[in-house]
């Protein structure tokens, strides 16, 4: 056994031990951390053996069903629970086997929960028009200052609330109620990829990969941006792994070591890249899964090799997997 084998081996038997099992009616033992879940144009899937093979998820319940959902463009996973956007939103607390319709928002494109649901029931939705607030667990929706415009990504780090939409990248301190203007050095247009620092309070960094094509950093919160790389790619989808940027391009699989500064190409790109997952991070980081217009991939070695995990020829819009156990992640380095 080659010594990359190794590594995810033993992040699969660590997290086994951490999280445990929990049991699903009806059948046997299930791991809920190597239960995977992908979203297509054509509903829920869902995995119980690594993407090994995939049954559509419909629910149980004969009251309740996900009929409605349409293409699933979102997932949240929470330990038990799973949340579903399309058209309408869906929650199921048992794995997705029974499911509840929270509400009939249309076009649902991004799900953003409160890192505390149990005791802050605040969920934003973003949509193809705007970002939504609900104050009851997604069961009403209010509109925010952001109406008009798709939203592809939102982050709520606290208090500050990052989205990436049809505008660039805007910020809002108050929940929604107000939001900036698209701050200078950023191309003007959509922005579909994002993501913040791991200590977002402290290190207020922000990655945006913008239609027009390139990387840009901001340091200081979404107020000023510069460029950073990767001018002729097209970014779908950023990670931080550790002090490690990861970045899934139209043109190949990208990482930097030294936050944006340069970039190395891993491997060419599978399909146009939609999501990237590192699902046993921080524990392990050699595999990986890619959402693309071609599929659903699956790396052993951390990009450097991709191979078929499913949907062959169809684009998957999202993939999500059950928490790990967390563990502190490296601060990513300033410069």
């Amino acid at each position: 056994m080659t010594s990359r084998r190794v590594a995810p081996l033993a992040g699969l038997l660590a997290l086994l031990a951490a999280a445990g099992v929990s049991q699903q009616r009806g059948s046997g033992p299930v791991v809920s951390s190597l239960t995977l879940f992908a979203g297509t144009g054509e509903g829920l899937f869902r995995s119980g053996d690594w993407s090994g093979s995939w049954t559509r998820v419909e629910g149980r319940t004969t009251s309740v069903g996900i009929e409605g959902l349409g293409a699933a463009r979102s997932l949240v996973l929470l330990t038990t629970q799973v949340w579903v956007g399309g058209d309408g939103i869906w929650v199921s607390d048992d794995f997705g086997e029974t499911w509840g319709q929270r509400a009939r928002t249309r076009g649902v494109q991004v799900l953003l929960p409160s890192r505390w649901p149990q005791s802050d029931p605040t969920v934003f939705v973003g949509t193809g028009f705007g970002l939504l607030r609900s104050r009851d667990g997604g069961r009403s929706f209010e509109s925010t200052a952001l109406n008009g415009g798709a939203v592809y990504r939102a982050e709520w780090p606290g208090p500050a609330l990052v989205v990436a939409c049809d505008q660039g990248v805007l910020v809002s301190t108050d929940e929604g109620r107000h939001f900036s203007e698209p701050a200078p050095g950023l191309p003007p247009g959509p922005v579909r990829a994002m993501v913040l620092s791991s200590f977002f309070g402290a290190d207020p960094v922000i990655f945006a990969g913008p239609d027009s094509g390139g990387v840009y950093r901001s340091g200081d919160g979404g107020a000023s941006w510069k460029a950073s790389g990767l001018a002729n790619q097209t970014v779908g989808d950023f990670v931080w792994l550790g002090p490690f940027l990861y970045a899934a391009a139209d043109g190949g699989f990208f990482r930097s070591q030294d936050a944006g500064a340069s970039w190395a190409r891993l491997s060419a790109s599978p399909g146009r890249p939609r999501q990237l997952l590192f699902p046993l991070a921080p524990a392990a980081g050699l595999e990986a899964f890619l959402a693309t217009d071609q599929g659903l991939f699956r790396t052993r070695d951390a990009g450097e090799h991709w191979e078929p995990a499913g949907f062959a020829g169809q684009e998957v819009l999202t993939v999500a997997t059950f928490p790990a156990p967390e563990v502190l992640l490296q601060r990513p380095k300033k410069r």
